[in-house]
């Protein structure tokens, strides 16, 4: 059972939190490390993330002093996890988030709740030591704000694999973001660029309950196209590259908690990552 509490620390998630805008930046160590022919259980997670972001990278790449913000955020996570005697040698998850998030910038603060995530995943076991899967989730456009709404239906999908060694392990991902087109009335009609994005996490298993980790992530995000006036937005593409560094610790066979700090080191149109991440997980069958 400990093992299947690392397995589930995170699952199969989309970060729509905007302390960092890349996607499943919240994924820690044995995000993907999952059982199969199990017996149904239920997972509850509680994210959190902040990000004081002082500087931007213009349209060149390079850093300004100027145009930041700060922004906490938090996610909340119910997942099912079962296997099907039908279906010997996979499992399935499906899970149902809602995101929340409170905002200082250019003199005004705002919180409320985003749109919810909603969706499945499947993976495989191709030996005793390492996983391979898919996920698929869909991302409502209303929350209870409009600037928190994106006011389009997008989906996120992404493969994603871990392998376990003795002292060591290593999980990813690789995926994008399809999005609707964007419809606001009395506004011009946008259809947003896809975004492709990966995330990495290499752990040392120091101890039973502590694993110290490191993370990479990276996110490409095409621009916008305005329908109305038929041609594309300036200066509306963005990229971000982000080195982290965390651990893990495994309190029980129900309960972990999760916490990194990270930063950019590479970006183009988008505010920098100066951020910090917590995750807590529950687990009950």
């Amino acid at each position: 059972m400990v093992t299947m509490m690392a397995a589930i620390s995170g699952s199969v998630f989309f970060c729509s939190a905007q302390a960092s805008d890349i996607s499943l930046a919240i994924i820690g160590p044995h995000e993907y490390d999952l059982p199969v022919d199990f017996k149904p259980f239920n997972v509850f997670v509680q994210y959190g993330d902040g990000n004081a972001a002082g500087s931007v990278y213009d349209s060149h790449g390079a850093r300004r002093g100027h145009g930041g913000s700060h922004t906490w955020a938090g996610s909340s996570k119910y997942v099912h996890f079962r296997s099907f005697d039908a279906i010997p040698h996979v499992g399935f998850a499906f899970e149902v988030i809602q995101s929340e998030s409170y905002v200082l910038a250019n003199g005004k603060n705002y919180g409320g709740l985003g749109g919810a995530t909603i969706g499945p995943a499947a993976w495989i076991k191709p030996t005793k030591n390492s996983t391979f899967g898919i996920q698929t989730f869909m991302i409502t456009p209303r929350g209870t704000r409009d600037t928190l709404s994106s006011n389009y239906w997008s989906n996120l999908s992404s493969f994603m694999f871990d392998y376990e060694w003795t002292h060591f392990s290593f999980d990813g991902d690789l995926g994008a973001v399809v999005a609707s087109t964007k419809h606001v009335r009395n506004q011009h009609s946008y259809k947003p660029g896809n975004v492709f994005f990966t995330n990495l996490r290499f752990g040392w298993k120091a101890t039973r309950s502590l694993e110290p980790f490191l993370a990479f992530d990276w996110q490409n995000v095409g621009g916008l196209y305005d329908n109305t006036l038929g041609h594309s937005v300036k200066d509306s593409n963005s990229r971000e590259a982000a080195l982290g560094v965390g651990a893990m610790w495994t309190l029980n066979k129900h309960i972990s908690l999760t916490a990194r700090y990270s930063h950019s080191v590479e970006g183009r149109n988008t505010p920098e990552t100066d951020a910090y991440y917590v995750k807590f997980v529950y687990l009950w069958q």
